[in-house]
């Protein structure tokens, strides 16, 4: 069992979430967060299958500051 990361944030539209795993690239989305992340849940099982499931790297979260335009 592997824990990934999920990063979920609305589409263009606003209708569906986009549900985006970073170690694998790996995308799919949902109009809840619970169907996103199922969805990502199942897009990236099917990447992995395809893949050697240990060519993937942990992701980590940090943060920067841009100038105000």
């Amino acid at each position: 069992m592997k824990r990934l990361t999920a990063i979920i944030y609305p589409g263009e539209s606003k209708r569906w979430l986009v549900a985006f795993n970073p170690e694998t690239g790996t995308t799919s989305q949902g109009r809840t967060v619970e169907q996103a992340l199922a969805n990502l849940k199942e897009a990236t099982e099917l990447f992995l299958e395809e893949k050697n499931s240990n060519d993937w790297a942990p992701a980590f979260l940090t943060t920067f500051e841009v100038a105000d335009a």
